[in-house]
């Protein structure tokens, strides 16, 4: 075997009992090196203080057991089939239930198996745990009497497929010890001892093979702080490179913008007037601005951007309004056109679905520069819209976006100002990941004539007192809403339970007039639906959640959201914000139909409060940052063990590291190795970033 052999990249078809199968199974899985094994960490761990005995466990306790299939099978019983087995550890009993899914865990669950089971005890004619999770393990994993430390790494259906389990991948990691000298630190031993962290080589040597859970503790605090610390690096390198992207001094305080406040019939907040100075400071400077604006649902953005685009365009320059949704587009067109007509600006509306001609003559008059402001959907980024001299993008509701989106955009103008809004507070752990190479302005005022929604929740049984509410609502001359959910797909479809529910509610509002708007609808339909709803022919507006942003009917006092507990707490927040936009007393009735411990807990956040920002954080906490991002981002975070909901400490520290490194060598000369990772992980976001 040749020297080169022995280095990380070597391949881990030279390690022992690797043949062309298993190597299959384990480049299926993105590991091809020692160092992608290495790298691939155990997703749990068994130690004598984690396992308890059967004998000693406790109702409503969460605990991890290991023990041995003594009978399992289905049972049959009235209404469904459930797969259930006897799983004993020699001190007791304890039966594993699932109720979904009894033929697929039938072909996974044998008798004889030994099985590590994690869940929380219930008791129903003796102890049982519903729903486990649980590692299939061997024979010699007792860290009761061992009193070591056993890691179990997540078995994906490649490895089981040729019967990689957690004994040969233990015997693999042992064999890949050897290689552990060969690891470079990314930091030098000031800087380790400076932030207290361990060397590369024991945190790697430790996450497989640890000899104490306090320095398995510190192994993984390690390689956290490593996940972060990379992820910040890029956000400062973004940051700062904006930073020397020169681009044309705005001039602030033109009569454009000075009439439309004179016009507007409302004074704007103190938080208003606060964030518009923010951003003047940044148009007016020579560097591209790069900001993002956070503010509740009807804190005033909009206005705050039409301003924004009103300077931009006093200056000779175009602006493009991206927005998620083609209602959310048309929203803007409508608030946009409104104002910018009192002082003859030209505005246009491009979305996906568009007649031909009328297309055609919007992109001639974009390029030519006879459009002043374009707004659109990501219809915005086709190679064919193309501008005369694009200077400011203002991207709505950021994270339904892929940050590629964005910067394809921004392609398109010469040096481009940049404002990114959202109405869905973000919390400050995912405000410094996420969005960590922005500036950041909060709007964290409402408006003086904006009355607080009151918020209450309700099971079905009452849903005719409800509805008795509505009608007097009507006859008072408001209008109401109902939303139907992304219904589970082995159910129905949204679009199907709303069609369902539009069909019944005729029949309890017998003499008032129903409207049904949903996703799937052409264009003129939508557009016919809502004119209807905003001249007030409509009185109820039966929707799916395509009405989620961008409905602005200050005539709605109400929003009834059925099957409430489907939604996440952000998403509620964002409909509730559908009314309570006009003079009248508004209300968000939540109807419960299936509840659970969580969901209870989830809905009385939305009963007890209406700040977005504590609202963003419990729904961080309960859902995790996945249900945040669109799917196209959900690649971003390259986190293995990081935890954006629990690691502000680490975020914090990792953000300030990386700060003081790029301040001291911004183009990573003197850290290669530093570079080197940066640009494994995240080298499709460099955009902007000059380092190589």
């Amino acid at each position: 075997m040749s020297e080169s052999k022995y280095s990380l990249n070597t391949s881990i078809k030279y390690l022992k009992g690797v043949g062309p199968k298993k190597m299959q199974a384990f480049n299926n899985s993105s590991i091809y090196s020692v160092n992608d094994l290495l790298n691939y960490y155990p997703r749990r761990y068994l130690d004598r203080s984690t396992v308890k005995l059967i004998k000693d466990i406790k109702i409503h306790e969460s605990v991890t057991i290991i023990g041995n299939i003594e009978v399992c099978g289905i049972r049959r019983t009235r209404k469904r089939s459930l797969f259930e087995a006897i799983l004993s550890d020699g001190t007791g009993f304890v039966k594993l239930i699932w109720f979904n899914g009894a033929k697929y865990i039938k072909n996974l669950i044998k008798k004889n198996d030994r099985l590590a089971v994690h869940g929380k005890i219930a008791f129903f004619n003796g102890y049982q745990i519903l729903h486990p999770d649980y590692d299939k393990i061997d024979t010699d994993i007792d860290p009761i009497n061992t009193g070591s430390i056993v890691g179990l790494y997540p078995l994906t259906n490649e490895f089981k497929k040729v019967k990689i389990e957690h004994r040969f991948f233990r015997r693999l990691m042992k064999e890949t010890q050897q290689y552990i000298d060969k690891i470079d630190d990314y930091y030098d031993s000031q800087f380790l001892v400076n932030e207290k962290l361990i060397s590369l080589k024991k945190a790697i040597k430790n996450i497989h093979f640890p000899n104490s859970p306090n320095n398995l503790e510190r192994s993984i605090n390690r390689l956290k702080f490593d996940e972060h610390f990379f992820l910040q690096l890029l956000m400062v390198l973004r940051r700062d490179s904006l930073k020397t992207i020169h681009t044309k001094p705005y001039k602030i305080g033109g009569n454009k913008g000075k009439k439309i406040i004179d016009k507007l019939g409302f004074e704007l907040t103190n938080a208003q007037i606060k964030v518009i100075n923010e951003i003047n400071n940044d148009i007016s400077g020579e560097s591209a601005m790069n900001r993002l604006l956070q503010g509740d649902v009807g804190s005033g953005k909009t206005i705050v951007a039409i301003l924004t685009a009103i300077v931009a365009v006093e200056n000779n320059m175009q602006v493009a309004i991206m927005a998620p949704t083609e209602i959310l587009a048309n929203q803007h067109y409508q608030s946009f056109t409104k104002i910018l007509d009192m002082v003859q600006i030209s505005c246009a509306l491009i979305i996906g679905k568009q007649p031909k001609k009328e297309r055609k003559n919007i992109l001639t008059a974009l390029k030519d520069g006879k459009i002043n402001i374009i707004i659109g959907t990501h219809a915005l980024i086709q190679k064919t819209v193309e501008f005369k001299n694009l200077g400011l993008i203002v991207v709505d509701e950021q994270h339904r976006f892929g940050v590629l989106q964005r910067g394809n955009l921004i392609s398109k103008g010469v040096q481009p100002h940049v404002l990114v809004m959202t109405a869905t507070p973000i919390p400050r752990t995912m405000a410094i990941t996420y969005h960590g190479d922005m500036n950041l302005s909060i709007i964290d005022e409402m408006p003086k004539n904006r009355k607080k929604i009151i918020t209450k929740i309700v099971d079905d049984k009452r849903l005719l007192k409800v509805y008795d509410f509505m009608k007097q609502e009507i006859s008072s001359g408001r209008q109401c809403i109902i939303v139907y959910p992304l219904v589970e797909e082995t159910e129905k479809s949204d679009l199907a339970a709303a069609t369902d529910g539009f069909k019944k509610l005729k029949n309890v509002f017998k003499n008032i007039n129903l409207g049904l708007i949903h996703g799937k609808m052409k264009k003129a339909e939508k557009d016919l639906i809502m004119s209807k709803f905003v001249n007030n022919t409509i009185h109820i507006l039966v929707s799916t959640t395509v009405i989620e942003v961008g409905i602005d009917i200050p005539n709605a006092s109400v929003i009834v959201i059925e099957h409430s507990e489907r939604f996440g707490l952000t998403q509620l927040h964002q409909l509730r914000g559908r009314v309570g936009r006009g003079a009248a007393k508004s209300y968000c009735i939540l109807v419960e139909r299936k509840i659970t411990q969580n969901s209870k807990k989830r809905l009385q956040v939305m009963e007890n409060t209406s700040d977005g920002f504590i609202i963003a954080d419990e729904d961080l906490k309960m859902r995790g940052p996945g249900k945040f991002f669109s799917t196209e981002q959900s690649g971003f975070f390259n986190y293995k063990l990081a935890d954006m909901i629990n690691d502000g400490e680490l975020i914090r520290k990792a953000r300030n590291c990386a700060q003081k490194i790029v301040d001291k060598d911004p183009k990573l000369k003197n850290h290669i190795l530093m570079k080197e990772r940066l640009i494994k992980d995240y080298s499709q976001y460099f955009d902007t970033i000059q380092i190589t």
